[in-house]
């Protein structure tokens, strides 16, 4: 945004771009020099409802638009996802660890107060996205975890339910088991191991999605006045081991933002992510002048290269997993990009002046993880 452009300005322009989305169509331009605010967000940011009218992104943008701290309007939108029951990788009804339990990462940054809060294994809650920023407003720390978790947010006043499964969400896990464990119990080994076999036929037959596996929705945003925000808050992998956290809550993993520079996080493979604080690589090759698009491709050329362990590759060497990131600068630029083209066209979501919709994402590698 100009400098020059006053906040009433901006509001009066914004507001009618906020009606513009509520009543189904795409907003007003805002014109002159006045700002251009902008999420983006997982391609799920734009997929879900939960029966409301607006997606993820177009409701944030509107809140946005509203005059709303930046923030408060990315977790208007990711709690739809977090409370929708037909999106089986966040929130409620996100698939289960390996016992069963839905257990819930979040993290959340504010750029312009440079503060941050997370959460890792939360169970009973179904917006952890909400926990993650009460741990930010009313805490000196940046994580909460576990039991720990749960009981802060039962001290805060969220309602703290015995299970966040639902119906397709446990149908699910009990056809995992059932593949892993027809006998009851194996050793460790062949446990691992057979959990991964079991994920993958259920690729294969159409009972998973693929994205919805490492299913995460991350959302960053810029304002009117240049204030950048994010959010990352998943149900991590299906069917992990108890007590998994992955990147998702970790700052400079599944979420990371700088005030002056820009925004990162990350879907997928929240290991890969974490051995090399992916998003954080990303904003500092930013700040270094980076396009994100040219920033997100040095991260993951860094995952391609760490890759080394067989069990993670493909035969021909390359990684058997996928990830995704999402990245804008301070100017308003923005990228997508997965580490493979996959059979169907990456996507990720945009709200702008110019209306939500899906965006192609770019790839580093043809094909899909598996050979």
């Amino acid at each position: 945004m100009s400098r020059g452009v006053s906040r009433r300005t901006f509001v009066k322009t914004g507001v009618a771009a906020g009606v513009a989305i509520a009543a189904g169509g795409a907003p007003a331009v805002v014109a002159g020099k006045a700002a251009r605010p902008l999420v983006i967000a997982s391609r799920n940011g734009h997929a879900f409802k939960n029966g409301g009218p607006r997606t993820a992104v177009q409701e944030a943008f509107e809140r946005i638009a509203r005059g709303e701290d930046v923030l408060d309007a990315i977790l208007s939108g990711v709690t739809i996802l977090e409370l929708d029951p037909t999106e089986d990788s966040v929130g409620f009804g996100g698939l289960p660890n390996a016992d069963g339990v839905v257990q819930l990462d979040a993290c959340v940054m504010h750029g312009p107060r440079r503060r941050a809060g997370g959460v890792g294994a939360l169970q009973g809650v179904r917006t952890p996205s909400l926990v993650a920023k009460a741990v930010m407003e009313h805490t000196d720390h940046h994580l909460l975890v576990g039991a720990g978790a749960t009981a802060f947010a039962r001290q805060r006043g969220f309602t703290i339910e015995d299970d966040l499964n639902t119906e397709n969400s446990r149908a699910k896990w009990l056809e995992w088991k059932r593949r892993i464990d027809p006998e009851h119990f194996l050793d460790p080994t062949k446990r691992v191991e057979a959990g991964e076999r079991s994920r993958a036929a259920m690729i294969a037959s159409g009972r998973l999605d693929p994205d919805g596996v490492y299913g995460t929705i991350h959302m960053n945003a810029v304002g009117p006045t240049g204030a950048i925000c994010g959010a990352t808050t998943t149900s991590g992998l299906a069917f992990k081991i108890p007590g998994r956290v992955g990147d998702s809550p970790i700052l400079g993993a599944g979420n990371y933002v700088d005030a002056a520079v820009g925004a990162c996080g990350s879907t997928g493979r929240g290991e890969a992510n974490l051995y090399g604080l992916s998003s954080f690589l990303v904003v500092e090759q930013m700040r270094r002048g980076a396009h994100p698009k040219d920033a997100i491709a040095e991260a993951l050329n860094r995952i391609r290269a760490n890759t080394v362990e067989k069990r993670l590759q493909r035969p021909d060497g390359l990684p058997s997993f996928d990830i995704k990131f999402y990245a804008m600068n301070a100017k308003g630029e923005h990228a997508g990009m997965a580490l493979y083209a996959g059979k169907k066209p990456p996507e990720y979501a945009v709200c702008d002046a110019g209306g939500p919709r899906l965006v192609a994402m770019d790839a580093l590698l043809a094909g899909t993880p598996e050979p």
